[in-house]
């Protein structure tokens, strides 16, 4: 097996699913903060910030801190400041839960704007009503970009699949005719921000997660190696269907040796 100089590690299916642990995640984590290997947990998730996910990974046994948390949350925010260096203040209409809102907002170039914002941010809301998406379409329709945190369709629990952001997309897509411009897994902008915290090349990155359309497919568009576990959301008949495959396959992460 390939030595890789640093990890990305997906979160949900691959250290946990829910509520539940996933015992050889938790051991493959503890052996690398014991072999001093560089990780980042890179997670589609933006209903928690990234305190909430340390504590969050507390509970399943897991000691680390918000140093080791990327989520499309604070790649946005580095995107959006990307694309206006020149502007302090950047006028946003946001939909999502703790993790945007804190997120987001927190940061001083950011004001939220419902009238006239320049962008719309899109991330995981429970709490989505009519309300909310009839004022992202009009400013979309009125000019503003349409960005979205990830494009995950469902979201995977113990016992069933619930609707993720990506279909929340999809109704403000098919109502304004305007796709949005994707930050999360697989997209590009949290790989190459991920990769610039690490200060490693992607040659040296390995991209580690349970989701062959999420996890494994942000590594092949962004030219990482990739290790795909049979712990969560995608089987081994379904992948063997893929075109492209994983680099690696492994049962569970107690098979990855280091």
């Amino acid at each position: 097996m390939k030595q890789y100089g640093a990890y990305l590690i997906d979160l949900d299916g691959t250290i946990y699913r829910g509520k539940e642990k996933i015992e050889s995640g938790v051991r493959f984590v503890k052996r690398l903060q014991e072999k001093n290997i560089p990780y980042l947990f890179l997670t589609n998730n933006t209903t928690r910030t990234p305190e909430m996910a340390v504590t969050n990974l507390k509970k399943h046994g897991v000691e680390t801190d918000v140093s080791h948390i990327y989520t499309p949350v604070l790649a946005t925010k580095t995107y959006l400041k990307e694309l206006n260096p020149d502007l302090n203040k950047i006028p946003v209409y946001l939909i999502g839960q703790q993790g945007v809102m804190e997120g987001i907002i927190s940061d001083p170039h950011f004001y939220l704007e419902e009238q006239k914002p320049k962008y719309v941010i899109v991330g995981m809301d429970t709490d989505l009503t009519y309300k909310k998406i009839r004022t992202a379409c009009r400013a979309i329709r009125n000019g503003a970009t349409f960005v979205s945190t990830n494009a995950d369709k469902v979201l995977p629990t113990a016992n069933e699949l619930l609707p993720g952001n990506g279909s929340q997309c999809k109704m403000i897509e098919v109502a304004t005719g305007q796709k949005p411009v994707y930050i999360g897994k697989p997209a590009t902008p949290i790989i190459k921000y991920a990769l610039k915290l690490l200060k490693m090349d992607k040659d040296d990155v390995v991209m580690v997660g349970d989701n062959y359309n999420t996890d494994i497919m942000a590594g092949i568009n962004n030219g990482l190696d990739t290790i795909l576990t049979l712990t969560g959301v995608t089987g081994l008949e379904e992948v063997k269907q893929e075109k492209i495959q994983p680099t690696h396959i492994v049962d569970n992460l107690d098979n990855w040796k280091l």
